[in-house]
C-alpha cells in the first residue's frame, strides 16, 4: 500500500507562536509545501513568470516541430510534424525535417493556408505557452496580408452547383495559357 502524500506543513521560525493566526509574536508562521523532490530532468528551467522559456546556457537548441507547436504556429504537434515532412517548413533557407534543430537567431519560413510566414527565433520554447509569451519568442518578418489582391481569374459563387458548359470552356481557355 502506498504511503499518503504529505500535506503542507508549517515551519515556524524561532520565536513564533504555535498558532499562526493568534500569537504574541509579531512574526507570522511561514508555510512551506513539502513534496517530492524533482529529478534534474523534471526540473523546469527559467522562472515561473516567464513560462517554459529555456534560459539556461546548456540548452541552445530544440526541434523545429516542437518549437512551431509551442509558439502556436500550428495547433497540434502532429500538424507541425506533417508540415515539416511535406516540405512546407524551411530553417535558414534549407528544407527542414521535424527533428531539425533550431537555435536563437535562426530564420524559419512556414508556408500554410496560401501564406508564407518569415519568422525569426528569439527564445527557445519546449512546451506550449500562452499567446502573450509565444509572441515574445519570435519576430514575424512576413509581408503584410494584401487586402487589395486581385480576385482569382475565374471565380464562381460557392453554392452555384456544377459548372455549365460555358464555365468549362472559360476554364479550359485559362488553363491553356
Amino acid at each position: 500500500m502506498a504511503a499518503p502524500r504529505a500535506a503542507p506543513s508549517t515551519v515556524r521560525p524561532p520565536g513564533t507562536a504555535a498558532d499562526p493566526g493568534r500569537g504574541d509574536s509579531p512574526e507570522p508562521a511561514v508555510r512551506v509545501r513539502l513534496g517530492r523532490a524533482q529529478s534534474p530532468w523534471q526540473a523546469r528551467s527559467g522562472t515561473a513568470s516567464d513560462g517554459w522559456l529555456r534560459d539556461d546556457p546548456v540548452v541552445e537548441q530544440t526541434r523545429i516541430d516542437r518549437w512551431l507547436w509551442a509558439v502556436r504556429i500550428y495547433r497540434t504537434r502532429t500538424a507541425a510534424t506533417e508540415a515539416c515532412r511535406g516540405g512546407h517548413v524551411e530553417v535558414n533557407r534549407s528544407s527542414a525535417k521535424p527533428a531539425t534543430p533550431v537555435r536563437r537567431g535562426d530564420r524559419v519560413t512556414v508556408r500554410m493556408a496560401g501564406r508564407v510566414r518569415e519568422l525569426e527565433v528569439v527564445d527557445l520554447v519546449d512546451k506550449r505557452v500562452g499567446a502573450q509569451v509565444a509572441a515574445t519568442c519570435l519576430v514575424d518578418h512576413s509581408p503584410p496580408l494584401g487586402r487589395d489582391a486581385p480576385p482569382p481569374p475565374f471565380a464562381r459563387a460557392p453554392a452555384s452547383g456544377r459548372p455549365t458548359k460555358r464555365d468549362r470552356r472559360e476554364l479550359d481557355r485559362l488553363r491553356r495559357r
